[in-house]
């Protein structure tokens, strides 16, 4: 399925690459944060590992000179995606993966960096006025690319989970006959529907899909037993596993892989040189790896940032 976009208010995902909206292949606009268990800042402090981060004059060099006399970078984020954005327990403070990226970036290039919570489907005509730049979980993809700048950090696709140990013996490969769980109104409730079809058109038995307002309620029915199999976006799946105390595992691996990127305005390709330059550096020495390791989602990382990489 065509991954990464986010666009009406019903689950984690659609399947649409509409402008106004994005995200991985399975974001639609969740309502909730949770992904197997409550979220919370706990689950990725990096405080100290961005305070630890020294400007590099290279990269500040590139900064447009109206950001750099400022001294701030604003990024604007949907923060209902959780472990990618979503609100803290305060009720104001946006944090995860995307946030510690967007401060460490920050750090690298002598800026102070403000997260802002705004609906999606604002976040791209706000670049260039109200945001610098939107770093909110936005798949790449060409429709994208012609009104905007997109600067690869991150990749995501399906992932499933199952009990520890796997006790129903569920195959990777086929989950005809057994019960899936997910959220109401994703890209995986429509997929597990579509190879449901498939299973009876073969002669085998139909997948049982359970379908949840949260995706931590579809998790948690998959500890409890109730179903087989919980499948969701990968990064979903990777926190709710990180989430789960060791009673979840993972089910295969990554399906239906998408590059996400921070979006900034057409107009503003030097910014984007900039958060490429800054990106790379964290790849390279590490740190990276160490912001996503800390939100269960080192599998998201990729080795190459590229601004306005070639897409299907």
């Amino acid at each position: 399925m065509n991954k990464l976009t986010r666009l009406a208010p019903t689950g984690l995902v659609v399947l649409a690459l509409a402008l106004g909206g994005c995200t991985n292949a399975s974001q639609e606009e969740s309502n909730g944060p949770d992904a197997g268990g409550s979220a919370s800042a706990a689950a990725g402090n990096n405080d100290a590992l961005i305070n630890s981060i020294k400007k590099d004059d290279a990269i500040a060099k590139l900064v447009p000179a109206d950001i750099a006399k400022k001294g701030t970078l604003t990024n604007g984020a949907a923060a209902n995606y959780a472990p990618a954005e979503f609100m803290d327990a305060d009720g104001s403070t946006v944090i995860g993966y995307d946030v510690d990226y967007a401060r460490a970036m920050g750090k690298l290039m002598g800026l102070n960096v403000t997260t802002t919570n705004a609906d999606f489907p604002t976040l791209i005509p706000a670049l260039g006025s109200k945001f610098d730049m939107s770093v909110s979980s936005f798949t790449i993809t060409a429709e994208r690319q012609k009104q905007i700048n997109m600067v690869s950090y991150f990749k995501a696709g399906f992932g499933m989970a199952v009990r520890k140990g796997n006790p129903k013996k569920v195959s990777a490969d086929s989950l005809c006959g057994f019960t899936v769980a997910v959220q109401t109104g994703t890209a995986q409730e429509t997929a597990a529907g579509q190879k449901s079809k498939e299973c009876t058109a073969a002669g085998k038995k139909a997948i049982d899909v359970l379908s949840y307002k949260s995706q931590s309620d579809a998790a948690t029915n998959v500890v409890g037993g109730k179903a087989d199999v919980a499948f969701a976006d990968s990064m979903i799946i990777d926190y709710a596993i990180q989430k789960s105390n060791g009673a979840l595992e993972p089910l295969g691996g990554m399906t239906d892989a998408a590059l996400f990127g921070v979006a900034t305005a057409k107009s503003d390709m030097p910014l984007a040189r900039a958060i490429q330059a800054a990106t790379q550096k964290l790849i390279d020495n590490g740190d990276m790896k160490k912001i996503l390791a800390s939100w269960g989602n080192e599998n998201g990382l990729i080795a190459k940032s590229e601004i306005n990489p070639a897409v299907k």
